[in-house]
């Protein structure tokens, strides 16, 4: 067994045992019976809606992923950038800190002929939207909906909002710094070093000298505000398709009262509060704050089966898709290494 499929089944490993010791202290005080007769009886219809919100997340992602590497010069498809998210998404899913998840995006897309400058700078645009659609959309509901939380929450949302921030700040600098650029480049590719893949140093080395290239790319960007802040609606389109999957799982359970906005507000103070924390995937942290924020909402005795509805539609249903097509593509490149 290669040294990169040992860490990832090292990382699968680790990660299925966050989530058996996650459920197992969730559900050992409840009544399964009752939490299954739960999820089982939910309105199948809201529940494919809650699946097409998600399905929607990805393709918004791969939307702007193609059209940003298209201007860029690379000739990318849909469907494959559509294979890039999930990818991004597994490997954020199942590494610390959601460490893996570009380095190993920018790896397989200089696999599809994708040079690393313009593969980076893609996904530097993206993660720059996505950092700041989380700010932007946590702070607004806060702001709007402050009796939404606890004291406790408000502790672990100021912290995501600190870890974001920074973030965010670095995307920035690198997109407009030539040294930060080779930075990030760096760490990229020490990353995928580190997942044992032994021509991350030859690429490192190779990126590092079209870096020129790299400023180029990063000059476009100044030059193209218009089309910078289109790829930046995007990704907070593709945020607020995520966020209204709880209220989906609520009218799956026959609830009414609550409103779609503040179902909407729970969950983006939810994920600010939980998206920075260095655990796979925030497992165990997402479904303690889910079970804190929506207790009212759902009551005491549904809560858990929506948490166990709403974890399984935006987190553990693409968490399997993304590992199949991980697999399906290593076969696919190994297949066509042969030939």
């Amino acid at each position: 067994m290669s040294t990169n499929l040992r860490r990832m089944v090292w990382y699968a490993v680790v990660f299925v045992v966050l989530v058996a010791a996650t459920f197992f202290f969730v559900f050992k005080d409840q009544d399964l019976g009752e939490v299954a007769h739960a999820v089982f009886t939910a309105d199948i219809l809201f529940i494919f809606l809650g699946v097409a919100l998600m399905i929607g997340y990805f393709m918004v992602q791969a939307w702007n992923i193609m059209t940003l590497l298209n201007s860029f010069g690379e000739k990318v498809s849909f469907g494959k950038a559509l294979k890039f998210s999930l990818i991004e998404f597994f490997f954020c899913s199942v590494t610390p800190g959601a460490s893996g998840g570009q380095p190993l995006e920018i790896y397989y897309m200089t696999k599809e002929k994708i040079k690393g400058a313009n593969a980076t700078v893609a996904i530097l645009i993206q993660t720059c939207g996505m950092q700041l659609a989380i700010m932007l959309l946590g702070t607004i509901c806060l702001w709007l909906s402050p009796a939404l939380i606890s004291d406790n929450v408000l502790f672990l949302f100021v912290l995501g909002f600190i870890i974001n921030g920074v973030a965010l700040l670095v995307l920035l600098a690198c997109l407009f710094s030539q040294t930060l650029a080779r930075g990030v480049v760096n760490w990229f590719f020490d990353t995928l070093k580190g997942f044992g893949i032994k021509k991350a140093e030859v690429w490192k080395e190779g990126i590092g000298k079209s870096l020129e290239q790299y400023g180029q790319s990063a000059e476009y960007i100044k030059t193209h505000k218009k089309e910078f802040w289109i790829a930046m609606g995007k990704v907070l389109l593709q945020q607020s398709l995520f966020y209204l999957v709880p209220f989906c799982v609520y009218k799956a359970m026959g609830l009414s009262g609550a409103t779609i906005w503040e179902l909407f507000a729970i969950q983006s103070v939810l994920f600010v509060a939980t998206s920075g924390l260095p655990i796979p995937g925030a497992v165990g942290v997402s479904e303690t704050v889910f079970l804190a924020l929506y207790a009212v909402a759902f009551g005491d005795e549904l809560v858990s089966s929506a948490m166990l509805l709403n974890r399984g539609i935006t987190f553990y249903l693409f968490v399997i898709v993304g590992l199949m097509v991980v697999f399906i593509n290593i076969i696919r490149l190994k297949k066509a290494k042969e030939k």
